[in-house]
C-alpha cells in the first residue's frame, strides 16, 4: 500500500530555550505515536527557536544543543522524526536531523541560506551541497521515497526539490520558520502548490509559530498533493498538530502518465546528466505504526486531514499576528503586566484592545495624562475605553508638571514664542510618568506609534518613543482605522469584550492635543494620501519621479520623501516592534543615519 501517514507539529519554540523546546518536543512526538503516524516534523531550528542569531557564535551553544538532540534521538523509536537544529561539524549548517530508532539517522543541510530582509543566514551558517531523500519502510514496493529540504530550499523552482523527485521521491518534506507579513500564509500556500505540480510530489510544509522579539511566525502548516490541490492545513497563529494521509502511489502513476517527467528521468539517470540528489540510509518503517488508525475496511486510508479556514478579511490575519506578538514577547521576557498611555486618539485605543485580548484586563494598566489642550471629548472616550476593558485606569494630570518645566527652562527661553519645545514637553513628561510606573512595579510599557508616525517622524524621542515594546510600529495609520473598526465589528468581538471603542475615537480627526485646535493634517498630508507615498517609498523602493508618475501630489511626494529620510535617527532608537507588512523599519530596512541621498 502506498499510502503513510504524516504529523506535523506546528510547535512555538522560544530562542535560546533549548530544554523547553526539547519538552515541546517530546509532546509532539508523543501524540503523533498516539496519532499512527509514520513520520513526524517538527520546524526549522525547533531545538534552538528561530533566529537564534548571535547565539550561533557561541561554541557551548551548538555543544549544548548537540547533547540535547542526542537525547531526543536515543528515546525516539516507534517513529521517524525530522527535527531542525544547528549542527557543528567543520562548519555550523542548518540541518534538519532524521532520528529513528534510538539514533541520529542521517542529517540534511539546508542549501538556499537567506540573506535578504530579516535574514542574516550567511553570517551564521554553511551551506549544504545537494538535495536528499531516505527511504522509509519497503521503498521500492511502495515507493516511500522522501525528499528532504528546509524553508528556502523550495521557494525557488528547480533543485534539490526536484533533484529530489527525479531520484524518486513521492513525497517531499519541508521544514520552515517563515516569518508572517499580511497575507503571505495564503501566497505561500499557492507557491507551494506549484512546486508540487512542478515536481509531481506531495509536499508536507511544517512551520513554526509564534512570536521572537519583532517577528511573527504564523503556522499554517499544511500538505498539497501532486497535483497542488491543499489536503491538510493547520491552523494559524496557534500551536496544532496536523494529522494527514498520504496517498504515495498517486504521484507514482501521474509520473508514468507524463512524458516530461520520465524523459527527465532518463536524463537525469544517464551518464553525464545532471546530478541527482544523495539517498540517505533507509530506515525501516515503525513497526507499530505500518497502518493508519481509521484505515477503511477496504484497507485503503482516507486521504487528507483537517483543513483548517484562513482568517479572513486580512483585517483578522493582521490582528491576530499583532496578538499573539505581544503576548509571546510579554510572556517569553517574563513580564506580568503592561501599561500604556490611553489619549482618547485612535492609535491608544487600538494598543489597549490588542493588549487585553492578548493578555486579559487583570494584567493590563491604562494612564490617562490630560493637559490643558486635552479635550473634554477625548478624555471621556479614554475612560469610557478603559471601563469597557476592564482595565484599572491611572489619572496623571500633567498640567503641575509642565508648568514647573516651564518656569525653569523660563528664563532661558524669554522672549521666543511657544513651539515645538513646549509641545514635546508634554510628550516627554507622558513618557517619564509611564517609565516611573514601570520602574516602580516591573511593568512594561506599550508605546502606541504606529508606522505611518514613525516614517515621517511624527513622534517625540523620549515621549510617545518611551517604552518596551512597540505594538503597532509596523501598522499603517489607514490600516490602524480598519483594525479598529474590525475590532467593533461582531467578528472581531467575537469571544471577546464587543465593540469596546467609542465610535468617535474612530470618527475624530486625527490629533497629539499639544497645542490649541491642532490637527495631524496641520503638519502631515491627510493619512490616506500619505500612506500611498510611504507604502511606495518605504516598501516598494519607488522614486520621487516614480511616486509622482503614478498621479501623486509633487509637493507631498517631495515633503513625505524628505521627513523620511530625516527621521532615521528616532528610528534607530524606537522599540521593537511586530512586522506585519512586507517591509518594516529595522531588520527589514537598513538606511545609514548620515546620509546625503535624496532620491
Amino acid at each position: 500500500m502506498g499510502a503513510m501517514r504524516l504529523a506535523l507539529c506546528q510547535m512555538n519554540a522560544t530562542v535560546g530555550d533549548i530544554d523547553g523546546n526539547a519538552e515541546r518536543i517530546r509532546a509532539g512526538r508523543t501524540a503523533a505515536i498516539e496519532a499512527g503516524a509514520e513520520i513526524v516534523l517538527f520546524p526549522e531550528l525547533a531545538l534552538t527557536g528561530y533566529p537564534p542569531e548571535d547565539l550561533l557564535l557561541r561554541e557551548h551553544f551548538l555543544s549544548d544543543t548537540a547533547d540535547a538532540l542526542r537525547e531526543l534521538a536515543a528515546e525516539t523509536r516507534e517513529i521517524v522524526a525530522l527535527v531542525g537544529f544547528p549542527e557543528r561539524a567543520e562548519d555550523v549548517y542548518n540541518s534538519a536531523a532524521v532520528l529513528a530508532d534510538g539514533a541520529v539517522h542521517a542529517i540534511y543541510r539546508k542549501i538556499y541560506l537567506p540573506n535578504y530582509g530579516v535574514f542574516d543566514e550567511e553570517r551564521y551558517f554553511q551551506a549544504g551541497t545537494g538535495g536528499a531523500v531516505i527511504d522509509i519502510g519497503e521503498q521500492s514496493a511502495t515507493g516511500q521515497r522522501v525528499g528532504l529540504t528546509v524553508c528556502e530550499d523550495i521557494w525557488e523552482p528547480g533543485p534539490p526539490a526536484s533533484d529530489e523527485a527525479l531520484s524518486g521521491a513521492t513525497l517531499i518534506l519541508n521544514i520552515s520558520a517563515s516569518p508572517y507579513h499580511a497575507g503571505k500564509g495564503m501566497a505561500r500556500e499557492r507557491m507551494f502548490a506549484q512546486r508540487a505540480r512542478d515536481n509531481l510530489a506531495t509536499i508536507a510544509f511544517c512551520a513554526l509559530v509564534g512570536g521572537q522579539d519583532e517577528l511573527v511566525f504564523d503556522g499554517h502548516s499544511f500538505v498539497v498533493d501532486h497535483t497542488g490541490q491543499t489536503i491538510a492545513r493547520a491552523a494559524q497563529f496557534r500551536e496544532d498538530l496536523l494529522i494527514c494521509d498520504v496517498d504515495l502511489q498517486a504521484a507514482g502513476a501521474a509520473r508514468l502518465r507524463e512524458a516530461g517527467h520520465r524523459g527527465a528521468v532518463r536524463a537525469a539517470i544517464s551518464p553525464g546528466g545532471p546530478a541527482r540528489a544523495a539517498v540517505l540510509p533507509a530506515v525501516r518503517s515503525p513497526s507499530s505504526n505500518t497502518e493508519p488508525k481509521d484505515a477503511t475496511n477496504n484497507g485503503h486510508a482516507h486521504v487528507g486531514g483537517p483543513l483548517a479556514t484562513p482568517l479572513a478579511p486580512v483585517e483578522a490575519e493582521v490582528y491576530s499576528a499583532l496578538t499573539l506578538g505581544l503576548h509571546d514577547y510579554v510572556e517569553k521576557n517574563g513580564f506580568r503586566h503592561v501599561v500604556l498611555g490611553l489619549s482618547g486618539g485612535i492609535d491608544s485605543a487600538l494598543v489597549a484592545c490588542l493588549a487585553v485580548d492578548a493578555l486579559g484586563s487583570e494584567r493590563v494598566s491604562t494612564a490617562i495624562m490630560p493637559s490643558r489642550f486635552s479635550s473634554s471629548a477625548t478624555q471621556d472616550d479614554a475612560r469610557a475605553l478603559a471601563a469597557a476593558l476592564g482595565t484599572r485606569t491611572h489619572e496623571l494630570a500633567i498640567e503641575p508638571v509642565v508648568d514647573t518645566y516651564e518656569g525653569t527652562l523660563g528664563p532661558e527661553f524669554e522672549g521666543l514664542e511657544h513651539d515645538l519645545t513646549e509641545e514635546n514637553l508634554q510628550a516627554r513628561i507622558r513618557g517619564n510618568l509611564l517609565m516611573a510606573l514601570s520602574n516602580k512595579f516591573g511593568w512594561l510599557v506599550l508605546t502606541t506609534g504606529n508606522k505611518s508616525e514613525m516614517s515621517v517622524g511624527y513622534t517625540t524621542l523620549y515621549g510617545d518613543l518611551a517604552g518596551g515594546f512597540a505594538v503597532i510600529k509596523d501598522v499603517p495609520k489607514t490600516l490602524v482605522y480598519r483594525l479598529c473598526e474590525w475590532r467593533n465589528s461582531p467578528a472581531g468581538g467575537e469571544g471577546r469584550v464587543a465593540a469596546p471603542i467609542p465610535a468617535s475615537i474612530i470618527e475624530r480627526a486625527p490629533s497629539a492635543e499639544l497645542r490649541a485646535d491642532q490637527r495631524d493634517e496641520d503638519s502631515l498630508p491627510p493619512y490616506e494620501l500619505l500612506d500611498q507615498i510611504l507604502h511606495g517609498y518605504v516598501e516598494q523602493h519607488l522614486s520621487r519621479e516614480q511616486l509622482i508618475a503614478q498621479g501623486l501630489p509633487q509637493a507631498d511626494v517631495e515633503r513625505a520623501i524628505r521627513l523620511v529620510d530625516l527621521a532615521e535617527y528616532k528610528r534607530r532608537q524606537a522599540p521593537p516592534g511586530i512586522k506585519v507588512t512586507e517591509l518594516a523599519f529595522g531588520r527589514d530596512r537598513r538606511m545609514p543615519i548620515t546620509n546625503r541621498y535624496r532620491g
